[in-house]
């Protein structure tokens, strides 16, 4: 309680506020000012006004929210703290597919550091990817780098001639089907819900298919009570604490990312205090990179717009 009280004076006090990720821990989404799936938070770090970030989530996120708010300072509660696929594509096989194809456009997961949304024409999220795929022109995709997510999308977008780059999240890569399957024989009544970022396999017995903010709002329309969670374990806080009366099974080997559960209170309480694990990107690299971010933004906002008119 004593560090809670210190976080919450520290942030009047510097003018900060507390972005966290779906996956980090209990008491650190609790203490946050906003929490949500990647999209919902770089749309927030757009309109902040607080002249301090603590971005309670991996690298990639705090490279984000300094890409959209270079004149702010964005703190990192575990600088170590990293995500193993945003990292899986290579620049140089990037530049020999540019070369290849005249109207390729590189679609980057926002999943991925600076250094690959600089070579890149859009970045889209897990909830907006489909949608901003089919509003790009031309009609080749190179998906990075997430090879998983790039295959739900193309089968979203047929129309569309897809590349796909060989990288995965680990943690739902190695999500077993035969887990599954075993958890859809125990409770024959729960709908599984399941993060693109899964395998073929998985997605193929799943009663539905988005991002994490996605399942959460399919949860709660529901009238089922049952379901089985096929993504990382942090969302479980938030589906209990907006469906208190449901039940949520995740398979038996539980997907964690360690690197989310990096992030602590007191590690909060301590970059708030010394205001170290500051995010710096370089200016060349960040003028490359916000442009695919302010696209996506962009994309997202046209393609809600379209379907407000429908």
């Amino acid at each position: 309680m004593q560090v809670i009280e210190k976080i919450k004076k520290l942030k009047e006090e510097k003018n900060a506020v507390i972005l966290a990720h779906y996956y980090v821990s209990d008491e650190v989404q609790a203490i946050a000012d906003y929490v949500g799936d990647s999209f919902y938070l770089s749309k927030v770090a757009v309109n902040l006004t607080a002249k301090v970030i603590v971005f309670c989530g991996v690298s990639f996120m705090g490279e984000s929210a300094k890409l959209l708010n270079p004149d702010k300072m964005v703190l990192m509660p575990d600088t170590e703290a990293d995500c193993a696929m945003a990292h899986m594509a290579d620049p140089v096989y990037i530049t020999q597919i540019k070369q290849e194809y005249e109207d390729l456009q590189v679609v980057c997961y926002i999943n991925s550091t600076a250094q690959l949304k600089a070579l890149s024409d859009v970045c889209v999220t897990s909830a907006n990817a489909v949608d901003i795929v089919r509003e790009l022109p031309g009609s080749h995709i190179l998906f990075i780098p997430d090879e998983n997510l790039g295959r739900y999308v193309a089968k979203q977008v047929p129309e569309k001639q897809f590349i796909f780059n060989p990288g995965c999240c680990p943690i739902h890569a190695q999500m077993k089907a035969e887990e599954v399957e075993k958890l859809k024989k125990q409770h024959p009544r729960a709908l599984v819900l399941t993060h693109p970022e899964c395998r073929e396999d998985i997605l193929s017995l799943s009663d539905y298919i988005g991002s994490t903010s996605g399942i959460i709002r399919y949860a709660a329309a529901s009238d089922e009570k049952e379901f089985i969670i096929c993504t990382e374990a942090g969302v479980a806080y938030e589906l209990g604490r907006q469906d208190p009366g449901k039940t949520f099974y995740f398979p038996e080997t539980l997907p964690v990312c360690v690197d989310m559960k990096k992030i602590t209170l007191e590690k909060i309480a301590d970059v708030l205090e010394n205001e170290n694990g500051q995010v710096y990107v370089d200016a060349g690299t960040a003028a490359a990179a916000c442009r695919p971010l302010r696209a996506m933004l962009e994309l997202a906002e046209q393609a809600a717009n379209k379907k407000e008119v429908r």
